[in-house]
């Protein structure tokens, strides 16, 4: 197994990236999150990879961060979800930002990326909702933690709904609304998140 490559970057294109190592270029599939971060053609870097075995191909995955690696690592092992779907998701969404969309069940995020639909979606949310915590940062983590508390609160989940119904993604309502003190009451809550919300447009 390969854990990671480093060496000269010779080509980026759309979803791979060429990595010289020792006069070899090694083809590695990539997503387009990790081929922004990675710069300038001629760089030395380092990413880190899955080798995917198939009966017709062996398929090396590289990407910038262990974090997205371990992202990616999750995101295969939900029925239907094969390499390319998982870079797609993750062309699409940081690690972090799909933490936050699983914990607050934002399958409609998820649908963002290139051929996931929403069934496809609503697997990823209701697979990795109790396993996440793997792959969200420590500040990510506790914004997770405090999504999960509130979530099942009525008056929470009233609040999500009315923000979501005005236009804003549920992930990003569930993250307003989830650091809010549960005992609030749902008027108090929409008004807050429609403050906090306003400053990030």
């Amino acid at each position: 197994m390969i854990y990671n490559l480093r060496g000269k970057l010779t080509a980026c294109d759309i979803n791979f990236i060429v990595v010289e190592c020792g006069g070899v270029g090694f083809k590695c599939f990539t997503s387009l999150n990790t081929a922004k971060q990675l710069g300038e053609i001629g760089k030395e870097i380092n990413v880190f990879t899955h080798l995917a075995v198939r009966e017709d191909a062996m398929d090396l995955y590289a990407f910038a961060t262990t974090a997205e690696l371990d992202a990616f690592k999750l995101l295969i092992t939900v029925s239907g979800i094969g390499p390319k779907a998982a870079v797609a998701i993750l062309s699409e969404l940081t690690p972090d930002r799909l933490a936050l969309c699983i914990a607050s069940g934002d399958a409609k995020s998820i649908t963002a990326a290139q051929g996931v639909g929403k069934k496809t979606a609503e697997r990823v949310v209701l697979e990795l909702k109790d396993k996440i915590g793997s792959i969200a940062t420590e500040a990510a983590s506790v914004t997770v933690s405090n999504l999960q508390k509130n979530i099942d609160n009525s008056a929470s989940a009233e609040a999500i709904e009315a923000l979501v119904s005005l236009g804003y993604s549920q992930s990003d309502a569930a993250v307003v609304v989830g650091s809010l003190d549960s005992s609030m009451s749902v008027d108090e809550m929409i008004r807050y998140g429609l403050k906090e919300l306003a400053k990030n447009l």
